[in-house]
This record gives structure tokens, C-alpha cells and sequence, in this order.
């Protein structure tokens, strides 16, 4: 009783609220998360394949045992914020992406580097999506949307910048310098921030304000795959997931024959900012939107966009097209997060949007090898991108069936 009678409600759009300084601590996360975990992997590839000679298909296989093995820990996310706290989880998550790039450095034969991606995929889980949402859900209740949406901007800023000065470093101290490089870059820049910075938080936020006695993490997982609200979000997102990264991964590939290697290479940087643009215009209302409406427009302009990619080859027309087509990039990593938090127990957030992340994760990892599998099978990039469109499609119907309205643990 009396905690509430000196409890002073947080102002989360003050500038000075704390909680933006935990913004801030994962905007650099994400940064180091994604250039070195999901861009970095295009890296990893070229450069392993011109030192070891090894085939693109080992390597490749590395890449998808990583997403796998990493989608299964990602699983854990919630819970292991919950029962250790966010400093501590950051912190292993930190730790674990910087020896990951040690290892990948250190690599010499195949075996090791599958050990590297085991390593980089507890890494991944502890810097990318599950861990972010987790994070900033202890701080952050009525302007969440605005927060992750403007902390993940750092998955954009970790391609934009990050992987250029990887290329960068590798042409100056090799393969192995580079990586050893950005290995005590993180650790230098990310460590101090996160002990300075990330502390408790405030009561009224996150698992604080939990039930006295909640349900277990695997109590929560069984019923959350049984909910219908659950359910429609979580397919949803994993299909588009599937056709975006499929159609990215595969982007230039397709452009290069048509308009040219240059202006293939400007239609991914056009992607990839818009994907920034979209990210913060939305951050200023999405916590305002009909989040499942904004979801299923969203996937129903990507269709539109890879529906024009398909069927005109005018260049401007199809850099235009991958501009559409980006504008909904980031966002579509933000909303799953949003629309879980709006309709189901608070006290489940973190479990729920760790589980949706995996499931999302373990098919998208499929994406580029199925999309790659029918464009050899067909001859053509038309009907891997079809069945996109379809995937797209599809999503947008799905999204917009509805569970029960603000879904109750019992």
C-alpha cells in the first residue's frame, strides 16, 4: 500500500524518461546483432569461399544451421529476462556475438565453422529481435511501438554501415583482422553502455506487474499454440518473412541480367532505406493504428511490388517497385511484437513474442534455398516470386482473423 501511495507514474514521451536511454542501448545492439549475425552472413560466404575454396553449398548449409539452431534459442528469450534480468542477458548476448566473430575469424576447416555458427547463434539470439522486444517491454507500455521501432533501427544501420566497413577492414587486415576486429569494437562500445545504462525497471512495466503466481513458460507456450489469435499472427508474419527474405537474398541475382550489376546494386540501397523511412513514419502513429489492418497492407504492398518487379523491366520502374516493396521491410519486424502486446496478458509478453520469433525464424530460413530450388527448377525467377506474392496474399487475409479481444491466460 505503501509503494502505491509514493509511486510516481513515468512520463514514457519525456525525453528525460530513462527508458529512452534503453532505446538507445539497443539501437547499438541491433547494429552489431545484424551486421554481424544476419548481413554479415552474405560476407561470410564470399570471403570463406575465395580463402577455403570450400563449395557454396557447405557454406551455405552453415548459414541455415545457424538460423535453425539459433531459432531454437530464441525459444528461451522471455524467460531467460525474466528469471535473470536484462543487464545480465544483454551482456551474455554481447559476449556471445563477439566470440562468434573470433571464431568465424579463426576458422580453417568445415567443421569449425559450424562450430562458429553454433556460437554466433547464441549470439544472435542474445543482440536480435526477441531479445529488443524483451528489453524494451520493461520499460515501455503506451509508447512501445515508438520504441522498438526506433531501437531496431539499428538492424537497418548495422547493413547500411556496418557491412561496408567490414568489406572495408577485410581489403586493409584480411579476413581475420576484421573480424577480430569488430569482435573488441562491440565489446569496447556495447559492455560500458549496458553497465551504465541498463538497470531495473520501472515497477509498473514488464513482468513486474505479472500475477503473483504466474504460469510456467511451457504452460504459456502450449496455450499460446492453441489460441487462434496467436495462431493468425504468427503464420502470418512467418509467411511473409519467408517470401521478403527469399526475395531480398535473391534480389540482385534477378536485377543484374535486366538493368545491371550498378543499378541492381542502387535498387538494395533504395530497399534498404526505405526500409528506414517506413520504420520511423510509423513509429509516430503505430502505437495509435489498427495493428493487424497496417499488417495486412502492408503484405498486400509488397504483393503489389514484386507483381511489378515480375512484369516491367524499365529501370526506374523497378527501383520504384523495390522502394514500395521496402517501405513495409522494417515494420513488418516491429508489428508482431505490437500486436501481441495489445491483445494478450501482459504477463505472457515475453514468452509469447519469443515463441512467435522462432516460428518466424525457422521458416524464413527456408526462404532463400526454396526460392533459389525454383528458380533453377523453372528457368526463370517468376514463379518463385508467384508463390511470394501468393504467400503474401494469403498472410493478408490471415492476419486479419482476430482471437478473443485482449486474450487472458487461465
Amino acid at each position: 500500500m505503501l509503494d502505491n501511495l509514493h509511486h510516481t507514474p513515468t512520463d514514457e514521451a519525456s525525453l528525460r524518461y530513462e527508458g529512452w536511454r534503453i532505446v538507445a542501448v539497443c539501437f547499438l545492439l541491433a547494429t552489431f546483432g545484424w551486421g554481424l549475425g544476419f548481413y554479415g552472413q552474405s560476407v561470410y560466404v564470399a570471403e570463406l569461399q575465395r580463402a577455403r575454396g570450400w563449395p557454396t553449398t557447405l557454406i551455405s548449409s552453415g548459414t541455415t544451421f545457424f538460423y535453425l539452431f539459433g531459432a531454437l534459442l530464441v525459444v528461451f528469450v522471455g524467460e531467460a529476462v525474466r528469471t535473470y534480468g536484462a543487464r545480465l542477458c544483454l551482456i551474455a548476448g554481447t559476449l556471445a556475438m563477439a566470440a562468434a566473430a573470433v571464431a568465424i575469424g579463426a576458422v580453417r576447416e568445415p567443421w569449425q565453422l559450424y562450430l562458429a555458427d553454433a556460437v554466433l547463434a547464441f549470439g544472435w539470439a542474445g543482440t536480435s529481435l526477441a531479445m529488443i522486444t524483451n528489453t524494451i517491454s520493461l520499460w515501455f507500455d503506451h509508447r512501445r511501438g515508438m520504441a522498438i521501432s526506433l531501437a531496431l533501427n539499428g538492424a537497418s544501420f548495422g547493413g547500411i554501415v556496418g557491412v561496408p566497413l567490414l568489406v572495408t577492414l577485410i581489403g586493409h587486415i584480411g579476413f581475420a583482422g576484421a573480424m577480430y576486429a569488430a569482435a573488441g569494437a562491440m565489446l569496447v562500445l556495447l559492455l560500458p553502455v549496458i553497465l551504465l545504462f541498463v538497470g531495473r525497471p520501472p515497477a509498473q512495466h514488464g513482468w513486474h506487474a505479472a500475477k503473483a503466481k504466474p504460469q510456467s513458460s511451457t504452460e504459456i507456450r502450449a496455450w499460446a499454440l492453441r489460441d487462434v489469435g496467436f495462431l493468425t499472427v504468427t503464420i502470418a508474419f512467418a509467411l511473409v518473412l519467408f517470401a521478403q527474405v527469399g526475395f531480398i537474398v535473391h534480389l540482385i541475382s534477378f536485377l543484374d541480367p535486366v538493368i545491371g550489376r550498378e543499378r541492381a546494386a542502387l535498387a538494395v540501397a533504395v530497399l534498404t532505406a526505405m526500409a528506414v523511412v517506413g520504420r520511423v513514419l510509423f513509429s509516430l502513429v503505430i502505437d495509435r493504428l489498427n495493428q493487424r489492418l497496417a499488417s495486412a497492407l502492408s503484405f498486400l504492398s509488397q504483393a503489389v511490388a514484386l507483381l511489378v518487379v515480375i512484369n516491367l523491366h524499365n529501370d526506374y520502374v523497378l527501383i520504384a517497385a523495390c522502394a514500395l516493396f521496402g517501405f513495409s521491410v522494417g515494420n513488418l519486424i516491429t508489428l508482431p511484437s505490437l500486436i501481441v502486446q495489445r491483445e494478450f496478458d501482459s504477463a505472457a509478453f515475453g514468452v509469447l513474442i519469443s515463441l512467435n520469433t522462432a516460428i518466424n525464424q525457422v521458416t524464413y530460413a527456408f526462404g532463400p534455398g526454396i526460392v533459389g530450388a525454383l528458380r533453377d527448377w523453372s528457368g526463370s525467377y517468376s514463379l518463385p516470386f508467384y508463390l511470394c506474392i501468393a504467400l503474401e496474399v494469403v498472410a493478408a487475409a490471415l492476419i486479419m482473423v482476430r482471437g478473443k479481444p485482449k486474450a487472458k491466460l487461465s
